[in-house]
C-alpha cells in the first residue's frame, strides 16, 4: 500500500491530469511550475466530497477570471465511473463528489476486511519523549495532556509505519533534586514532634544553617505530599536509622542526597502509577543522574564544533546565536558546574548514538526560547535540523462552574493528574484522554470538567463510544455475528445509494486519509474531529425509518450490515490509535 491510494490523492491525480490539457489547449504550459493545485474537504457536503480552490488561487498567473478558469478545466476532467459529478461554485472552486460504486470497490479492496493503514514512504526510527515530568511531585494536568498526546501521536506515527520508542526523561539530578531532599528532611522532624518554620524573604544563610533552625528554604517544596514521603520514609527502620544517624553526625549532604534520591524515587514511582492508570506505558525512563555519572555530559564541549564553542569571563559559552538563539548560551559555569542545557546536549546526543534516525521532543508551554539553543547544538553536532523536532503541548485551563481552578506546583495546591482521573470514576482515563486530544496541542485548553462528567451523549467521546455501541448491539438483537466477509460477499451497490447511506460509506472510506494526514502532521485532534462527523453520518444513517435493519431482508439487509460494520471497524480503529476503548455495550443503547 502506498500512500497514493488516498481517495484525496486520486481525486488530485485526476485534476492534475485536467489542468495538464486545459494549459496546453490554452497555450499556458509555460506558467505551469507557478500554479498551485490542491485538494481539500468541501466545507459543505451539498457541493461535494472535495473541492480545489485552484481557479480562485491561479486568476493572476492565468490571467483570467475564477469562473473561466474552473469551466476550463471542468470541461477535461473524466466524469467516469470515479465521480458522480465534478461541478464549479463561487468564488472559485472545483468540486468533486465520489460515485457510489467507487467508494464500495475501494472500502472492500484498500481498508476492509482487515483494517489497514497508508504507509509513508520514508520509515524511521523514532525515539519520542514526552512527559518528562520533574520527580519532584506528583504529575499536573499539563503533564497529564503531554502524556495523552505522545501516546497517540507514537500510535499513529506507528499505524506509517515507522518503528517509535517512547522515552521519559527523568530530571533527578541538580539544585531542584537537592532542594527536594531537604524538604522531606525538615518534614521528618516534623513528624517527629518538631516545628518547622517557612522562609518567606531570601537570605544569606546556608540551606544547612536554614536547617539547623528547622527553616524550609523558601525555594524549596512545600506541598502536602512531602509529608507522605517523609511518613513513608519513617515506617522504614533502617532508612530512618541512616537518616537520623547522619543528622547526628552532622552529615548533611550525605543525608540530604539520600532522601533526594529517596524522595525521586518515591515520585517516580506513583507518576509511574498514574501513567498506567492513563493506559501510557513507556519503553524507557532514562536517567539524567547515569549522563553526569558516565561523564557523557563532560564530554559536551568536545562533540559540539570547535568554533561553536567559547570561553567568555571564565564561563564556556556554546555560540548559539549563529543557529538563530536571541543570544550565546553558557554551558559550563566559572566554578566548573555544568548547565541544564550542557546535560541536554548530551542526552539528545546519547539519543542518536542509540541508533535513532529522528527525535521528537513534547514540551511545556514555558519551553519555546529553549527550542533555538536545543536545535542549534544537534546542527553543530552534526545531525540534519529536520531530525529533531519539538512539539508543545500548551497549558491548561481546568473549568468547573465556568470558573478557572487554580493550581500552584511548589505550593502544592494543584490538580494532579491522579486527581483528575479520580474525578472523572470509572471512564476518567478515556474521558481524560479524548478532551485533552480533541484541540490542537500548541493551543491552550479549557478542560471543562462539568462536561467531562457528563455520562450523555452531550459527552464528546462518549458520543462515538455511544455509535459503536449500538451497531454492537445491532448484531446481538439480530444474532448476526460480526463477520465482514460474508456480509461483503452479499453487498449490492444499489442499496447503498440512498443520500445517508452513501455519505456514511463516504465518511468509512475517508478512515485511511485522515489517519494518515494526522500522523502526518502530528495532530492527533484530527482524528476526534473525524470521529465525531463519523458518529454523526452514522446517527443520521441510524434515525431514518428506512434504515431500520430488523425490517430488511435479502441483499439490502446484509448490505446495511456491512455498511454498519464497516463504521464499528473505523471507529475502533480510531479510537484504538487516540487510546480510547470502544465498548460493545453502554447504558443508552437503542434497539435496531
Amino acid at each position: 500500500m502506498n500512500v497514493n491510494q488516498l481517495l484525496k490523492q486520486l481525486v488530485l491525480l485526476e485534476l492534475e491530469k485536467a489542468v495538464d490539457i486545459y494549459l496546453e489547449k490554452n497555450n499556458l504550459s509555460s506558467v505551469k511550475e507557478s500554479l498551485k493545485i490542491r485538494i481539500e474537504y468541501s466545507r459543505d457536503e451539498k457541493f461535494g466530497d472535495y473541492s480545489s480552490p485552484f481557479a480562485l488561487e491561479n486568476k493572476n498567473s492565468l490571467n483570467k477570471n475564477p469562473k473561466e478558469i474552473a469551466e476550463g478545466v471542468l470541461a477535461e476532467i473524466q466524469n467516469d465511473s470515479f465521480f458522480e459529478f465534478v461541478s464549479f461554485s463561487p468564488p472559485g472552486f472545483i468540486n468533486f463528489r465520489i460515485q457510489t460504486e467507487f467508494l464500495n470497490r475501494y472500502v472492500t479492496s484498500v481498508m476492509f476486511p482487515k483494517v489497514t493503514f497508508a504507509q509513508t514512504p520514508k520509515k524511521e526510527k523514532i525515539l519520542l519523549e514526552f512527559v518528562s515530568a520533574n520527580p519532584t511531585g506528583p504529575m499536573n494536568i499539563v503533564s497529564a495532556r503531554s502524556a495523552a498526546y505522545g501516546d497517540a501521536l507514537a500510535n499513529l506515527l506507528t499505524s506509517l509505519g515507522h518503528t517509535v520508542k517512547r522515552e521519559f526523561y527523568v530530571n533527578d539530578y541538580g539544585n531542584q533534586v537537592y532542594l527536594l531532599g531537604v524538604a522531606v528532611l525538615l518534614r521528618i522532624f516534623e513528624s517527629k514532634g518538631e516545628t518547622i518554620q517557612f522562609q518567606e524573604e531570601e537570605s544569606d544563610e546556608s540551606v544547612v544553617d536554614l536547617i539547623k533552625k528547622r527553616i524550609l528554604p523558601k525555594e524549596s517544596y512545600r506541598g502536602e505530599y512531602i509529608k507522605d514521603i517523609a511518613i513513608e520514609c519513617l515506617e522504614d527502620k533502617e532508612r530512618t536509622q541512616f537518616v537520623f544517624d547522619s543528622v547526628s553526625a552532622e552529615k548533611w549532604d550525605e543525608v540530604i542526597n539520600f532522601l533526594s534520591r529517596y524522595a525521586v524515587e518515591y515520585n517516580l514511582g506513583r507518576q509511574k502509577e498514574d501513567l498506567a492508570l492513563f493506559g501510557v506505558n513507556f519503553d524507557l525512563f532514562f536517567s539524567e543522574r547515569s549522563l553526569h555519572e558516565a561523564g557523557d555530559v563532560e564530554k559536551v564541549p568536545s562533540i559540539l564544533k570547535k568554533e561553536d564553542v567559547t570561553t567568555i569571563d571564565g564561563k564556556l559559552h556554546f555560540l548559539s546565536t549563529l543557529y538563530g538563539d536571541d543570544k550565546d548560551r553558557v554551558i559550563r559555569r566559572e566554578d566548573g558546574r555544568p548547565t541544564y542545557l550542557m546535560a541536554d546536549i548530551a542526552y539528545h546526543y546519547n539519543k542518536f548514538t542509540r541508533g535513532f534516525d529522528s527525535l521528537i521532543d513534547i514540551w511545556g508551554p514555558d519551553h519555546y526560547g529553549y527550542i533555538a539553543r536545543l536545535k542549534g547544538a544537534v546542527k553543530s553536532f552534526g545531525k540534519p535540523e529536520e531530525s529533531f523536532r519539538v512539539l508543545i503541548a500548551q497549558q491548561v485551563n481546568l473549568i468547573e462552574n465556568k470558573e478557572k481552578v487554580k493550581m500552584s506546583k511548589r505550593l502544592g495546591i494543584f490538580q494532579t493528574m491522579r486527581d483528575l482521573l479520580s474525578y472523572l470514576g470509572k471512564q476518567g482515563k478515556d474521558v481524560g484522554r479524548y478532551f485533552f486530544l480533541m484541540r490542537s496541542s500548541d493551543a491552550p485548553l479549557d478542560f471543562d470538567l462539568d462536561l467531562a462528567k457528563d455520562e450523555s451523549d452531550k459527552n464528546p467521546v462518549f458520543y462515538i463510544q455511544y455509535a459503536h455501541a449500538r451497531i454492537c448491539s445491532i448484531f446481538r438483537e439480530l444474532q448476526v455475528p460480526m463477520d465482514l466477509s460474508p456480509l461483503q460477499a452479499g453487498v449490492s451497490v444499489e442499496f447503498l445509494k440512498q443520500e445517508e447511506r452513501s455519505r456514511l460509506l463516504f465518511w468509512v472510506a475517508r478512515l485511511q486519509e485522515e489517519v494518515y494526514d494526522t500522523a502526518s502532521n502530528f495532530e492527533p485532534h484530527r482524528l476526534t474531529n473525524y470521529l465525531q462527523s463519523l458518529s454523526k453520518s452514522f446517527t443520521k444513517f441510524y434515525s431514518q425509518k428506512d434504515n431500520r435493519i430488523k425490517d430488511k431482508s435479502g441483499k439490502e439487509k446484509e448490505t446495511l450490515l456491512a455498511l454498519v460494520l464497516y463504521t464499528k471497524y473505523a471507529l475502533e480503529s480510531g479510537l484504538a490509535l487516540l487510546g480510547i476503548s470502544a465498548p460493545e455495550k453502554m447504558s443508552k443503547e437503542e434497539t435496531t
